[in-house]
């Protein structure tokens, strides 16, 4: 159980594929502002959460609440409506456009003269810099086609405009797998940088060291349930390890609170 107020909570959430169930009375809280590791091996269960939280799957059972409400997610567009965002390894930016077409992306500002709706480039390029200077991000040129950026600034890009745009929770899934020790360490400073803003973070990642940089909580999911959950600072990287081989086992210890019904947020 996290000691911050909770953002979201999930509890006793089920999925079933035919026979097969995927997920099996999953339960834990992601508090305001809080980084949380979802760690497992393959075939654990990891993106199926994250697909019902982010509402491409609909939950075989239990609950999700939200801000205090419990909702059901019938589509990503939902999700997104109530500020949760999925960041994938291959993004969801558009390469033949710059910087400034990207971040405004379905949210361009037009103003209309004689009644022709006019693009109104200043403003967005301003917002647009404005945003990623915040962010401490660096771009040479926001006219610059993102197809000739990093993988390091596409990936600031994409967040930078979901906390533009008020996201509350983003889930990070391996967002790193493909960036150098450079990129990966700004990637990371960024994730502490937009929970110091209050967003909460999951970050889905194979690699130990860097859940152990970044995270306040590690939760373990092996074979479809929780087998840990531990703050950072009070676990070690081998004891993680054992949790995920199923030889340590460290659920929550804390039932989820009642909630008000509602339907989407």
């Amino acid at each position: 159980m996290t000691a911050r107020e909770p953002l979201l909570s999930l509890d006793g959430i089920t999925r079933n594929f035919g026979a097969i169930e995927a997920l099996r009375g999953i339960t834990f809280e992601i508090g305001k502002g809080e980084v949380v590791a979802l760690l497992g091996d393959n075939g654990a269960g990891k993106s199926t959460l994250v697909k019902i939280i982010s509402g491409g799957l609909e939950p075989s059972g239990g609950r999700l609440v939200y801000e205090g409400r419990e909702v059901r997610f019938g589509s990503p567009a939902e999700a997104k409506a109530a500020g949760i965002e999925t960041v994938y390894q291959d993004l969801s930016l558009c390469t033949n456009v710059d910087v400034v077409a990207n971040f405004f992306m379905g949210r361009e500002i037009v103003k209309r003269f004689l009644g022709i709706p006019i693009l109104q480039e200043r403003a967005m390029e301003a917002a647009t810099a404005k945003a990623i200077a915040d962010a401490g991000t660096r771009i040479p040129s926001l006219r610059t086609n993102v197809e000739h950026l990093s993988g390091g600034q596409r990936q600031a890009i994409e967040l930078n405009r979901f906390v533009h745009w008020g996201g509350k929770l983003v889930l990070l899934d391996e967002p790193f797998a493909a960036l150098g020790v450079e990129q990966t360490r700004r990637g990371l400073e960024m994730i502490k940088r937009i929970a110091a803003q209050g967003i909460s973070v999951v970050i889905i990642t194979h690699i130990m060291a860097q859940a152990f940089q970044v995270a306040d909580r590690m939760v373990v999911i092996r074979q479809g349930q929780v087998a840990g959950d531990v703050r950072t600072e009070d676990t070690t990287a081998d004891e993680v390890v054992r949790m995920i081989t199923g030889e340590a086992v460290k659920p929550p210890r804390a039932p989820i609170a009642e909630a008000r019904t509602t339907g989407p947020a």
